[in-house]
């Protein structure tokens, strides 16, 4: 029981942090409830046992903030998850849409000296096969500048560098036309009547629906 209040727990902490981060005004518990796809009774509960050991804080207007005891702890899952999934995608050739449920069992394994001797072995990755800045053992994560392929100018060098949408689709649809993290690509034209976007990468003329670029962010 211990262990499942304590993988339940990362989750809620993990989730608020990600909310948090994408600048949400509010953060209340039905946002959080919708996020974790759970009971929002069930989520109150938890949310107020959470509060109680100092994890988050209930404000006047019913938000929900992580404190810096939360974040910090939320920063070493969301740590541990990112380097799961660099060494399944590198070093046990997993693809990349096949590693996100794996890292979030494998992320619960509460070894520190664990994720060192990992991030030692993979020479110390920044970033997670989805283009996620990975936070350092401090907890300091690296902001990357990008920009959707939708506002990249045309004719420029752009390296795809991060992804606005993880989902398994999306990864599989990226491997089905061939493109990745790391990717040098140029826009070349977005077309008028749908803003669809055209772009070049190795020689190769891509269509991209204005959607799926708008997914792939680039270097500015």
């Amino acid at each position: 029981m211990q262990h499942f209040i304590h993988h339940s727990e990362e989750n809620y902490l993990k989730t608020l942090y990600k909310l948090e981060d994408k600048q949400i005004k509010k953060v209340n518990n039905s946002a959080l409830s919708k996020a974790l796809e759970l009971n929002p009774a069930t989520v109150l509960e938890m949310v107020r046992k959470m509060s109680e050991r100092e994890l988050l804080e209930i404000t006047s207007d019913k938000s929900i903030k992580l404190t810096g005891k939360g974040k910090k702890k939320a920063l070493q899952v969301i740590r541990r998850h990112r380097i799961w999934e660099v060494f399944l995608v590198n070093k046990l050739n997993y693809k990349w849409s096949e590693v996100h449920d794996l890292a979030e069992q494998l992320e619960h394994i509460d070894s520190d000296e664990l994720i060192k001797r990992l991030d030692v072995f993979l020479g110390f990755p920044a970033v997670d096969p989805h283009g996620d800045a990975i936070p350092d053992e401090n907890g300091k994560v690296k902001k990357i500048k990008t920009q959707p392929l939708t506002e990249a100018p045309l004719r420029k060098k752009l390296t795809m560098l991060a992804l606005g949408n993880s989902s398994d689709e999306f990864l599989n649809y990226l491997d089905k036309i061939g493109l990745a993290i790391g990717n040098n690509v140029e826009v070349t034209e977005v077309e008028e009547f749908d803003k669809s976007v055209i772009i070049i990468y190795k020689k190769r003329v891509i269509s991209l629906s204005n959607e799926a670029a708008g997914n792939i962010l680039v270097s500015v």
